[in-house]
């Protein structure tokens, strides 16, 4: 299943956006196993990262879920340091089990929702250059670990993007991979959660993009309440902001959302 976005698509407003086609096709090579290497980067690397911590932290206080919040947190990530994925594995497994695990390259998408149904991520380890906090086309480490992971934390969540897993695999015609596709769009990308009275973003091109994130919740996004039936009919464009958002009444709902979707991509 090929048309899945890809987690960098559109993270980071001007970046392009993959094609859907290459969407999900995620880093090629070998997924490595369950044990994730430890990297040594240069001061530099770890520079850009702190830079890009602390322009997200600065908003997503006010505008993230609490569970990304927390996520953060659990998983350890440090303000001033690119994260070490063997130490915010050993924090994984002991909440729910799920690793990040380093890979090279674009991922087919087969082995990619293999490795989601078996709880292992496959992460991009490097860090963009100075000169492209804004503008890159491709995922790093900081769009894969702090825009997605955290989140990785939470029970609820967890089992549902291991769900998502199920769904890719078993997206057969080319009506299920579309529909997939913009399930895993409006949730894992781009979603948005109601908590206390208040959208927050969640999804991982948001949490790690200023400016879809500032999108997300600005005037001109039409911020629409989650409905399984109307996200499926909804298309997405990969090469802009976003017009139309889908808002969740609780993480409850996204695992319920996944499971009506299975049982219709399952066979009678």
């Amino acid at each position: 299943m090929a048309a899945v976005p890809a987690p960098a698509a559109a993270r980071r407003a001007p970046a392009p956006r993959r094609p859907a086609t290459e969407s999900t096709l995620r880093h090629v090579g070998d997924v490595a196993g369950d044990i994730a290497p430890s990297l040594v980067y240069s001061a530099e690397q770890h520079d850009v990262w702190a830079t890009l911590y602390a322009r997200r932290m600065t908003t997503l206080a006010d505008t993230g879920s609490a569970k990304v919040l927390r996520g953060i947190e659990a998983i350890g990530l440090r303000p001033d340091r690119v994260p070490d994925l063997s130490e915010v594995n050993a924090r994984l497994a002991r909440r729910t089990g799920w690793a990040a695990v380093p890979v090279g390259g674009f991922l087919p998408p087969r082995p990619f929702f293999h490795s989601l149904a078996q709880r292992r991520f496959p992460t991009t380890t490097t860090v963009r250059p100075r000169e492209q906090l804004d503008y890159l086309p491709e995922p790093d480490i900081f769009h894969d670990v702090f825009g997605h992971v955290p989140l990785h934390a939470d029970p609820t969540f967890a089992a549902s993007l291991q769900r998502f897993g199920v769904l890719g695999l078993l997206a057969g015609t080319d009506e299920q991979v579309e529909q997939v596709a913009r399930l895993f769009w409006f949730t894992v990308e781009f979603g948005l959660v109601r908590e206390s009275g208040a959208v927050k973003i969640y999804g991982s091109g948001l949490v790690s993009s200023h400016a879809d994130a500032a999108n997300a919740l600005g005037p001109v996004c039409d911020r629409r309440p989650f409905d399984l039936d109307a996200v499926l009919a909804q298309a997405f464009a990969i090469d802009r902001l976003q017009d139309v958002l889908f808002v969740l009444d609780s993480f409850d709902q996204l695992w319920q959302a996944v499971g009506e979707m299975e049982a219709r991509l399952r066979p009678a």
